[in-house]
């Protein structure tokens, strides 16, 4: 049987793909966290056959979590769930180590087939991506978004800012200075040509990479 941790802030969400799992015998959600650390602590007391990670959630980043999974835990698949339907941002989390990119709009079939595949110990991608996540990791086109150009701190910071948070707050979640966070937003204003926190706000929404 494959045992699913999953992390999503929505309780909702959670219990209605709990429900809808229950028919099927080869899988369940044995776990279920609504943050970042919460999805760390229950890694380390027992063993899961794939983690269902939502991008969008309070305390660690979606996109820290995954590098730090692949250094800890590297058998561990990590399929992503979420709203977005960007192939920058789906390029960015397989890239630190994803091993499937799944949005909350696919039908009941693909997910399960999804689930299966990675648990298997394959790579499983919204087919409505992954032509167009083959050309941006291979940059055929010569053009990419801004917001690709930056580190993955960058790009977490850049997310952080875009859903409200403080630099005070950012500094404090992601164990940095508050002097670091400042760097880092300064860096930036400077990469995606803006000139306040409301413009990287919508910058980052007009690209849906919040919610």
């Amino acid at each position: 049987m494959i045992r699913i941790l999953l992390a999503d802030d929505h309780s909702i969400f959670r219990e209605g793909l709990k429900k809808i799992l229950s028919g099927y015998p080869d899988m369940v959600i044995a776990g279920e966290v609504e943050n970042g650390d919460q999805v760390l602590a229950a890694l380390q007391k027992e063993p899961w056959d794939i983690l269902l990670l939502d991008v969008s959630m309070p305390g660690k980043s979606a996109l820290e979590l995954v590098s730090q999974i692949r250094r800890l835990l590297p058998a561990l698949p990590v399929m992503i769930l979420t709203m977005h339907c960007d192939q920058a941002l789906a390029t960015r989390f397989i890239r630190a180590g994803a091993k499937g990119y799944l949005t909350k709009d696919c039908g009941l079939a693909q997910l399960l087939h999804a689930l299966r595949k990675v648990a298997a110990g394959h790579r499983y991608v919204d087919a409505a991506l992954a032509d167009l996540i083959l050309d941006h990791m291979s940059n055929i086109n010569g053009e990419a978004p801004s917001h690709t150009l930056l580190s993955d701190r960058e790009f977490t910071v850049l997310c952080r800012i875009a859903s409200g948070q403080t630099v005070t707050q950012i500094a404090e979640a992601l164990s940095l200075s508050i002097s670091a966070i400042s760097s880092y937003r300064s860096r930036l204003l400077q990469k995606l040509g803006l000139e306040n926190n409301a413009q990287l706000t919508n910058y980052a929404l007009k690209n849906n990479l919040v919610k």
